[in-house]
């Protein structure tokens, strides 16, 4: 799972030119790519006339399903890293209510896109329809890191689900980022988080024994 918007940045003044379609040519690398894997990959998405912040699920079929971001977030002025303060979200997307669930080895999970895991009737309605896992693609700003990461982990305890957070390891659309992706078992222990910069995996393996977790950080020569 990768962050929010992903394949393109935050980049808001960018995505009706980036925009993708349902069955973007674009995303054949990603299917050659996947193998035994499932990917969720983010993107300005257009349906119709209207644009919406997409989070795409390559299976490993070669089948692509979408989820769409329901709640559309704001960034305050004091979120800038270089001056620009980027529009609200509202002012370039349209919500949309996609919401497919992802299942990979008898696991079913649910995706979330950054200000949608605010409500917190989202992950109960996820729990209710089965799902032990909840996926975040996230853009968490150093600010607000603290209290998102907080909601992720009581949402993991409260629904025994296994928690995964997605976030950037840099600043995108003139945003610093906190970094620091993570996942959380369902009793809201700390499995793997990554460094607050930088790019790397967060893993976690479910076996008989309990959960394990690693966290790789990819270094530049």
């Amino acid at each position: 799972m990768f962050p929010e918007l992903s394949l393109t940045g935050y980049e808001l003044d960018l995505a009706h030119g980036l925009a993708f379609g349902r069955s973007d040519p674009r995303l054949a690398p990603l299917i050659e790519a996947a193998g035994s894997m499932t990917l969720i990959v983010g993107a300005p998405v257009r349906i119709g006339p209207r644009l919406h912040i997409g989070a795409f699920i390559v299976s490993p079929d070669g089948g692509i399903d979408l989820y769409t971001k329901r709640h559309l977030g704001a960034f305050s002025t004091g979120a800038s890293c270089d001056g620009i303060v980027p529009p609200a979200e509202a002012t370039v997307f349209d919500p949309c209510d996609l919401n497919p669930l992802v299942r990979f080895g008898g696991n079913i999970a649910a995706v979330a896109v950054c200000a949608d895991t605010g409500s917190p009737s989202r992950p109960k309605e996820a729990a209710d329809l089965g799902a032990r896992t909840y996926l975040a693609s996230m853009f968490i700003i150093p600010s607000e890191f603290k209290k998102e990461t907080s909601n992720l982990r009581a949402y993991a305890v409260r629904h025994s689900m296994t928690v995964a957070l997605a976030n950037y390891g840099g600043p995108s659309g003139g945003l610093a980022s906190g970094g620091r992706s993570a996942i959380w078992s369902e009793r809201g222990e700390l499995l793997a988080q990554l460094d607050p910069a930088g790019a790397g995996v967060a893993v976690a393996i479910e076996s008989q024994a309990g959960w394990s977790g690693k966290a790789v950080m990819f270094r530049a020569n």
